[in-house]
């Protein structure tokens, strides 16, 4: 599997939404635990006070990525395939 970013800017507007689709997200993503790991998701506070996301995922192509989207009704901007892994700090509890 290789890692991917996808980002989702301006998705929800107020958390229960992005809460929402969270639960989607990972009810689809077991179905397609061959093809798709969700790592984690950073949430981001967008300019115009909705919410983003940056989601870390690992799967077997960005088609696969494309596909849990879809699955789960969510938001799409981008998908980057992950080239290599430069840690300095691990993530912060």
């Amino acid at each position: 599997m290789n890692t991917y970013v996808i980002l989702r800017r301006n998705g929800w507007e107020k958390p229960e939404d992005a809460q929402a689709a969270g639960a989607r997200s990972s009810a689809e993503g077991e179905k397609m635990s061959d093809d798709l790991r969700w790592i984690r998701s950073y949430v981001l506070a967008e300019a115009d006070g909705s919410i983003g996301t940056v989601c870390i995922y690992q799967a077997t192509s960005e088609q696969a990525i494309r596909d849990h989207t879809a699955r789960a009704n969510l938001h799409l901007d981008d998908v980057v395939e992950v080239a290599d892994v430069v840690v300095v700090r691990p993530d912060p509890a």
